[in-house]
């Protein structure tokens, strides 16, 4: 390959194990070759890219699968898409990729340079793991200043947030949480609901409106 080549293979690399959640959790490599490796490649032609990557701190790879850094890792990702010479090869962009760029675009504020920038003089929330983290935290608070009985409003909690993490990502996070048994979100009447409250809550679709989270453990 040449640079220009090897940097826009290396950005491409980046972006689908961006898009296949990398940075939350392990991406098998199977299911990220067959987003990047070209009909007319192998695996192999890509080593020194992979090697590249996980020596500079942007990548970690074990025996099954490989993870993306929140901090090195997306930092050279948006160099890489910033970059005057990035572009896609051949005549046809895959859905995934022109999927993946459109969803980096509506994040750029918190995923550009992950958890390092600051946003509103707070970090911001690129992982998982560090909003379950920050949400934990705000629950405590809220729940001990206000004397909320354990019932705190999501919607307190997505403001006290606020422009740390995406709406989307606050969302999605949540209820990964509520999976993960940490919450458990519940319905019930708030004092001057209005639509901004209401927006600011989640509903879950094909379930309703969800107002309150409860800590489990």
């Amino acid at each position: 390959m040449t640079s220009q080549n090897t940097a826009q293979t290396r950005t491409r690399l980046l972006l689908a194990l961006w898009n296949l959640g990398g940075t939350q959790q392990e991406v098998n490599k199977r299911q990220l070759h067959d987003r990047i490796v070209s009909k007319t490649k192998k695996v192999a032609d890509y080593q020194g890219i992979f090697e590249e990557l996980q020596n500079q701190g942007a990548i970690a790879i074990s025996k099954k699968g490989y993870s993306l850094t929140s901090g090195k890792g997306l930092e050279v990702l948006g160099e890489g898409l910033r970059s005057g010479d990035f572009k896609f090869e051949g005549t046809i962009v895959g859905t995934w990729a022109a999927n993946a760029l459109v969803k980096w675009i509506s994040q750029i504020d918190v995923a550009v340079s992950g958890a390092d920038v600051p946003v509103n003089g707070k970090s911001a929330i690129a992982s998982y793991d560090k909003f379950k983290s920050v949400a934990l935290e705000v629950y405590d608070k809220l729940n001990q200043n206000y004397n909320l009985d354990d019932l705190v409003p999501i919607y307190r909690i997505r403001r006290e947030i606020g422009d740390q993490v995406s709406r989307t990502e606050f969302s999605e996070w949540l209820l990964e949480m509520q999976a993960d048994d940490i919450f458990q979100l519940m319905t019930g009447e708030i004092q001057d609901f209005n639509s901004d409250k209401r927006d600011d809550s989640i509903t879950i679709p094909g379930v309703g409106l969800r107002s309150y989270a409860k800590r489990l453990n």
